[in-house]
């Protein structure tokens, strides 16, 4: 029997998805990024913000993410504070307590509407539950912006949440250059597998098409299991370890971010498995250090550092009223045991 707490989490999602569906199967409404040469945005795309009301000479720029035991957003603190110093502004970090910590991300968003902050950057752990708190601090006149993980635009638009930028990596392709790389390496009939991160979560299901379209393209690799681990690296472990019971001749692995990667690699070694050809995501030090040391094949950099400044950086452009580009794809380096010493260019 369900727990009596978990009831009305449940019916909110259902609520949620069922206004998803009724959007209709269009193409994605949101534009799509448009820079010159130069990394400027091309001013016939960009969103126009409201004239803003009267601001604080220093204004306050609130950076909530998924969590900070992940060392992807500790980066992404970093390039923040880094904005800060430039720009002047005080900068406000709040996290839940872990990436699946939905709820909590709300609660957050929530305390800063009636703190008043000037903007919001945020990380989103769903694309879709956080919606409905952001469109209220967008009415309070709050800027929103979106980093990292895709707030879903169908859902968006319906709700009115517009205006919104968003800055991240072409996650698809990251993970299809990661699998990509893996494929040189199966050279004869080898069963393989996927480990997920939050399934739903737009980052998550694009890491998953960029990594089956790879493994497609190579005729001897077959995807035999998927499960999701939700990006964390203990439950990249038990996984790991479930998906090697069941399938035992499993001889290549992407995971759909570095925690996981680690946590499976973590497996691999203790179980005595060194066939296993593994690949992960995000760059973290400890993963690059796997990779110098042979155990984890290749990550991928998509430059946290650089999310975090662009996100408080055009926050304060729309502070100011000015124009922002709708999307910015920062890009990914695919590191590997003859890269991972080469400093990001």
């Amino acid at each position: 029997m369900l727990e009596q707490k978990t009831i009305p989490r449940l019916l909110f999602t259902l609520m949620l998805f069922a206004a998803v569906a009724l959007t209709g199967c269009g193409e994605d409404p949101s534009p799509t990024a448009v820079t010159d040469p130069d990394g400027k945005p091309a001013a016939a795309d960009m969103p126009r913000p409201a004239p803003p009301a009267a601001r604080a000479a220093r204004p306050t720029v609130a950076l909530v993410m998924k969590t900070l035991t992940n060392p992807f957003f500790i980066e992404m603190e970093r390039g923040a504070r880094e904005a800060e110093r430039e720009l002047d502004v005080k900068l406000l970090v709040r996290t839940a307590a872990q990436e699946t910590s939905i709820e909590q991300q709300i609660q957050i968003v929530d305390a800063l509407i009636r703190d008043g902050v000037d903007a919001i950057v945020i990380a989103p752990g769903d694309s879709l539950e956080l919606i409905p708190v952001l469109k209220n601090a967008q009415d309070a006149g709050i800027v929103v912006i979106n980093i990292d993980n895709r707030l879903d635009p169908g859902f968006s638009e319906k709700l009115g949440l517009r205006n919104v930028a968003y800055i991240s990596v072409d996650n698809e392709q990251g993970a299809y250059s990661a699998v990509s790389y893996l494929n040189r390496f199966i050279t004869r009939p080898t069963a393989v597998a996927i480990i997920e991160g939050i399934r739903g979560a737009s980052n998550a299901e694009e890491r998953k098409r960029g990594a089956l379209r790879a493994f497609s393209e190579n005729p001897n690799a077959t995807v035999v299991a998927m499960e999701t681990a939700h990006w964390k690296i203990d439950e990249g472990y038990n996984v790991a370890a479930d998906l090697f019971r069941a399938h035992p001749d499993i001889g290549a692995l992407f995971c759909a971010n570095d925690m996981m990667a680690l946590g499976a690699v973590r497996y691999l070694k203790e179980s005595g498995r060194r066939d296993v050809l593994v690949a992960g995501y995000d760059a973290l030090q400890e993963a690059l250090e796997s990779v110098r040391e042979g155990q984890l094949l290749a990550t991928v950099d998509q430059q946290a550092a650089l999310q975090g400044k662009l996100g408080v950086e055009y926050a304060v452009r729309a502070l100011r009223g000015e124009p922002y580009p709708p999307v910015t794809l920062v890009d990914t380096r695919l590191v590997n045991r003859n890269t991972a010493d080469r400093p990001a260019p």
